[in-house]
């Protein structure tokens, strides 16, 4: 999960997928213009205890190459997500699309995410038409609260389809 600053969507959709019963696997978020190590706001803090996700210990980082490689999927927030992939890791464009466009076009199965991921062409679909979730920076708590319970809607319907 990639947004901004890996301080509020990214990690409000992590924990969607760490309290999904049964949970996904090896879910990871990260942002593109990130100071490392930094804890969550308070706003996003409590939008998420509103929305009923934890959010103990979480410590912002950095995407990085070995995170693209890793990933069968990397699901951003908001096209300029998928712009930075494609400058900065431009090998894992084809594996990287907005939530919003993931929720209207991932499939679930048969065959395994990445195969169902490169089936998809995402290197040729523009981040321009795929779709955001705002972010909250800057905002107040009703701001963060209307994230959150976005990112939770979304994630909720994209979820079955990441097993």
């Amino acid at each position: 999960m990639l947004c901004t600053g890996n301080a509020a969507r990214s990690v409000m959709a992590g924990a969607v997928l760490e309290v999904e019963d049964p949970p996904v696997a090896q879910v990871a978020t990260a942002g593109t213009h990130v100071v490392e190590h930094q804890p969550i706001s308070i706003r996003t803090r409590a939008a998420m205890a509103a929305v009923g996700l934890p959010s103990a210990g979480h410590r912002s980082h950095q995407l990085t190459g070995a995170d693209t490689l890793a990933a069968d999927l990397i699901v951003g927030m908001a096209a300029e997500h998928g712009r930075f992939v494609r400058r900065v890791h431009p090998a894992a464009a084809a594996k990287t699309a907005t939530l919003r466009w993931l929720v209207d076009h991932l499939g679930g199965g048969p065959g395994s995410l990445a195969d169902r991921v490169v089936a998809l062409a995402l290197d040729q679909v523009d981040p321009a038409e795929q779709g955001d979730v705002a972010d909250p920076a800057g905002g107040d708590d009703d701001t963060y609260l209307a994230c959150a319970k976005e990112v939770v809607d979304l994630v909720g319907l994209l979820a079955p389809r990441l097993r």
